[in-house]
């Protein structure tokens, strides 16, 4: 039975990538998968792992050196608030990320806004409305 889930996300310099999501808030951790050419980033309150690997090692892992273009896959991540969701664009982007638009009202009770990390990764902050 498997025991964990952890995502791969292949970046150009794994120092960059960890300047950019270390000054958005998020944990780099330390110990095992902490490489010069690796990091473990941990996500939310159980700490789910998405693993930055330089695109060698992650081409290796693959066994396919051919780029990917376009978004293949969203990252989700839930916000407080929509003042955490408005606060952590503004992090992105000070810190070199991109965002097509500014946070609003998404279908549903949904607020948030996506972003694209240094490596063109896109991430969906999410904040879900009550009421």
């Amino acid at each position: 039975m498997m025991k964990e889930f952890w995502l791969s996300l292949p970046v150009t310099n794994i120092e960059k990538s960890i300047a950019f999501y270390s000054n958005i808030g998020f944990t780099i951790g330390d110990g095992p998968g902490r490489t010069p050419t690796s990091a473990p980033l941990r996500v939310g309150d159980k700490k789910v792992v998405v693993m930055l690997f330089e695109r060698s090692v992650f081409n290796g892992f693959t066994n396919d050196s051919t780029p990917v273009a376009g978004c293949n896959v969203l990252l989700s991540v839930d916000a407080q608030s929509k003042e955490e969701v408005d606060e952590m664009v503004e992090k992105v982007i000070a810190a070199g990320g991109t965002s097509g638009h500014k946070p609003y009202p998404m279908n549903g009770p949904m607020y948030g806004c996506v972003f694209q990390d240094i490596d063109g990764h896109r991430w969906n902050l999410l904040y879900m409305v009550k009421g």
